[in-house]
């Protein structure tokens, strides 16, 4: 039998239950499995002597806090989305079926994963999924307000994206510079994001076609003059509509921002820094390798 490590949330989805049919379905898939949950201390001694694969079972925070540990090693990421966004999951174009995700592994069917190199930010070294100033930042903010209720995860990206729309229409545009790899560019923006995925947040899809193996980021820049536009872009997700976001995208490698404020996200963590800094970003190539989907 093949060796796999489960890694696993216990307050993602159902909890145990939930991780124990996932350890059922990896038997009879053919792995060995041993699992440990997040919340132990020595999750992370990850001992990869005879491992041949790595599977992460949670939500976009649990992704990230494991691939950090892995990055570089070259080890398969087997990925079964069980939180709320799911975006890693959604650009790897994954099912939401457990069972489906597992039956079509293939280990020799690799998708390769670029994560973004951070300097001059305190405790924080890379991202997976995107780094960004404005808009989203404050939500993250607000939706700390949120995180003790009970409530559904349809219910928790609805709640978002409500509040998004009153951030969008009332925040006050900032002023940003932005180096791309050789090209500048500056302006009064409600948003500057440097995405790796496809979507951040409550599901907003701002790069549908990104590809977060092709050795570039996807730079999206929302300015004040399309503040109406973006408005009615979260409107129509709240109404269950999903119209494509006609924002201008930027591709790079290597980026420079200087944001007048203080307040940015790190994948899902929202950071306060004590005055404005300028970012620096690299983009490492192939530092993660998760499983394709067989029909992606």
């Amino acid at each position: 039998m093949k060796l796999a490590k489960l890694i696993y949330n216990p307050t993602a989805g159902e909890g145990v239950d939930t991780t124990q049919n996932i350890v059922s379905l990896l038997n009879k898939a053919g792995y060995e499995c041993s699992s440990s949950s997040t919340k132990e201390d020595d999750w992370g001694k990850l001992d990869s002597k005879g491992t041949e694969l790595i599977v992460i079972a949670g939500g976009d925070g649990t992704v990230r806090k494991v691939v950090f540990e892995l990055l570089n090693k070259r080890l398969p990421i087997g990925l079964i989305p069980m939180g709320t966004a799911n975006n890693i999951a959604r650009t790897l174009d994954l099912p939401d079926d457990p069972q489906k995700i597992i039956k079509e592994w293939n280990l020799n069917k690799i998708k390769r994963f670029d994560v973004g190199r951070i300097y001059n930010l305190k405790d924080q070294k890379f991202f997976i999924e995107g780094l960004g100033f404005g808009v989203f930042p404050r939500l993250m903010k607000e939706m700390r307000k949120e995180s003790k209720k009970d409530h559904s995860p349809d219910k928790k990206l609805r709640t978002a994206l409500e509040i998004l729309h009153d951030i969008v229409l009332n925040y006050e545009a900032r002023k940003c510079s932005i180096q791309i790899d050789d090209a500048e560019h500056s302006g009064n923006y409600l948003m500057a994001e440097v995405m790796n995925t496809r979507s951040i947040g409550p599901n907003l899809n701002l790069v549908p076609f990104a590809d977060p193996g092709d050795g570039e980021f996807e730079i999206v820049l929302i300015s004040e003059s399309q503040r109406e536009q973006f408005a009615n872009y979260i409107l129509n997700k709240i109404m269950g509509k999903e119209e494509p976001a006609f924002f201008n995208i930027l591709k790079g490698k290597n980026i420079k921002i200087n944001w007048q404020g203080v307040h940015l996200h790190v994948d899902d963590e929202y950071i306060k820094f004590d005055k404005e800094t300028e970012i620096k970003i690299e983009l490492q190539e192939d530092a993660v390798h998760f499983l394709s989907h067989e029909t992606a």
